[in-house]
């Protein structure tokens, strides 16, 4: 195992060329929240922005689309069952999130269903809360690639069928394989499991429990995978990003709010990045 710290990354942080533009810094397409859970696409949108994505597009349910244009008017927005649309944004993005407050009915698996049939090849794709529900009732074929999964602890028991306490690196590792996933498996200690290699987080605080934190994490990590062009290193960088954020936060609040950790994200690369 491979343990991840500021020092392992200090050559991997994306830079901000002088001669550029938004379309350098990646087009990522988030497909999350229903009516119940709208806050969840807005938190995932949140963080991709403020990790330095240079377009995010959130699909969401129309009812969620107000509150979108008035907390975070730097993203686009559009209603997820518009196919022509949808169809559209996952043909132009380099970054995909599905899952997020999606929820696992008809709807929710309609549309990922139509996510799977037309994401382009080799464009990563990131699977996360409700989508990791759906994906592990197995009536869903996944042979994309690549695709990233990201669950806490009783997610990856639902998916992988890898009871709790006997959820191992190497017994992780090697479902992972088997199933051809990355995954960035969530706890106090976060584990990614990515090209045959495990890595450790050597970062986070108990601050964090708290809901949304997952959602700002895919967030952050679909703009890393823009901008960071080994999947595994754009991975790390972007758990660790998450990760490191809240450490600073915790230092002096007790809990860690899931927006004002995106909001402090552009200072923290910019410390990161020096």
């Amino acid at each position: 195992m491979i343990e991840i710290t500021k020092d392992y990354l200090k050559d991997i942080w994306p830079k901000r060329p002088l001669n550029s533009h938004k379309g350098t810094f990646g087009r990522v397409l988030i497909i999350a929240g229903n009516q119940q859970f709208g806050g969840a696409g807005i938190l995932s949108a949140t963080a991709a922005v403020y990790s330095g994505a240079g377009l995010v597009t959130l699909a969401t349910d129309p009812i969620n689309i107000s509150a979108v244009r008035a907390s975070l008017p730097e993203a686009m927005v559009i209603d997820y069952q518009s196919r022509d649309m949808l169809l559209q944004l996952l043909g132009n993005a380099n970054a995909i999130v599905i899952g997020p407050g999606l929820g696992t009915d008809e709807t929710a698996s309609s549309i990922f269903q139509f996510t799977l049939d037309n994401i382009p090849a080799s464009t990563p794709l990131i699977i996360d809360g409700s989508a990791i529900d759906l994906l592990a009732t197995k009536t869903f074929k996944l042979e994309h690639q690549p695709t990233i999964v990201t669950p806490h602890q009783m997610e990856w028991q639902r998916l992988s069928g890898i009871k709790l306490a006997e959820q191992q690196p190497a017994t992780n590792q090697k479902l992972a394989e088997k199933l051809n996933l990355h995954v960035v498996l969530k706890h106090p200690e976060t584990e990614i499991y990515s090209n045959q290699k495990i890595y450790q987080i050597k970062a986070g605080n108990p601050g964090m429990a708290t809901g949304g934190m997952g959602d700002t994490l895919t967030g952050i990590l679909a703009t890393m995978i823009c901008q960071i062009p080994n999947l595994s290193n754009a991975l790390i960088a972007g758990t660790y990003l998450h990760s490191y954020t809240a450490d600073l936060i915790y230092q002096t609040d007790a809990v860690v709010i899931p927006h004002r950790l995106s909001h402090a994200l552009p200072k923290t690369l910019k410390k990161l990045a020096q």
